[in-house]
């Protein structure tokens, strides 16, 4: 892939409309959301808040005396992590028509880790999200400035294959939305849509080639996805009969069965009960074993409680404060952060 200038906006050629989730789901108390970090660091977590969120207008914003937008973005985004980037950002601008919702925005994402991304209704956070496997092609005048490299390879670069991205990328959406096929069948899905049961990946995921590659791959796949012991001796039903928390499970075992790097979710948990809420977050900590996740919730004791860093997005569409996620919690550096994560506005 070859890098695209910084100054040169990319415009969405695909007009079929976007088809992912936007609703929003509330958060819990602020007292769930302290303990949530100091169980996680050792640490004394301030009183974070739970603000959810609908669609609709920014609210007002607390601010330092004066501390402006700019001294905001440029103090308190450079996070130092050991390791490599799996994913850089440098100063993204994203509009929607003439209105911009991503202002420059620039970050590093580090590998095998949780990247928790969180902010009120309209501050840019899914938007960034879409944005790292060019799903706002799919938006009738979305264009992008600026840079997204996966392994310093530049995803708007020319000639790179969306099929190809979104394999490496993929996405796990709000509402799960599994295929109407059969549990096996939504599993096995992508890699025959790629060919990849014939031409080689099973041999590489698995080490070996074999007869039963398909059922070796749906096997592990939904392992994986901690799902396998519920669901193998119904691997023929439909889909659409399993309860919500075991069909966002499957989305996520369809997206690891193309080995993707690096894994989106956007909400994953807001539609589910408590029960299944635990279970995709007990399986969103596994998976940073192996994979690059970043995830966009409301639920601040959520963030806590999963995520290694977090990067908090308020009005403009621009990147507030990016920090190791107890940091975040128990000693945000701009006011206007500690009071989001305060609950005091959202």
């Amino acid at each position: 892939m070859s890098d695209t200038p910084q100054s040169e906006p990319r415009r969405s050629d695909d007009r079929s409309g976007a088809d992912d989730a936007t609703a929003a789901a509330a958060a819990g108390s602020t007292d769930a959301a302290a303990a949530a970090v100091s169980s996680k660091t050792g640490g004394i977590a301030g009183p974070p808040g739970g603000p959810g969120e609908v669609d609709g207008d920014e609210p007002a914003v607390a601010r330092t005396v004066g501390e402006s937008d700019e001294q905001l973005q440029d103090a308190w985004t450079d996070y130092e992590f050991d390791g490599d980037a799996k994913v850089s950002v440098s100063d993204l601008d994203t509009y929607y028509g003439e209105e911009r919702a991503l202002e420059s925005v620039s970050l590093d994402i580090p590998a095998e880790s949780v990247t928790a991304l969180i902010g009120p209704s309209g501050c840019g956070k899914s938007t960034f999200l879409r944005c790292l496997n060019r799903m706002n092609d799919r938006i009738r005048g979305a264009r992008v400035e600026g840079r997204v490299a996966l392994d310093d390879r530049d995803v708007y670069g020319d000639g790179v294959s969306l099929v190809e991205l979104r394999r490496q990328v993929g996405m796990v959406f709000q509402e799960p939305n599994p295929f109407p096929k059969s549990i096996r069948d939504n599993i096995s899905y992508g890699p025959r849509k790629h060919g990849d049961l014939e031409t080689g990946l099973l041999a590489r995921l698995l080490g070996r080639d074999d007869r039963d590659a398909e059922r070796d791959l749906v096997e592990r796949a939904l392992r994986r996805a901690a799902l396998w012991d519920e669901v193998s001796d119904r691997l023929g039903d439909n889909a659409l009969g399993l309860s919500g928390g075991q069909q966002q499970r499957l989305c996520i075992a369809r997206c690891l069965a193309v080995d993707p790097d690096v894994i989106l979710m956007d909400e994953p948990a807001s539609a589910l009960d408590p029960v299944a809420t635990a279970k995709i977050e007990d399986l969103i900590e596994e998976l940073a074993e192996e994979y690059t996740v970043v995830v966009v919730t409301h639920n601040m004791q959520q963030a806590a409680r999963i995520s290694d860093q977090t990067a908090v997005f308020l009005t403009g569409g621009r990147l507030a404060e990016y920090d190791a996620t107890d940091a975040i919690f128990q000693n945000p550096q701009s006011q206007r952060v500690e009071d989001y994560v305060a609950g005091k506005f959202g």
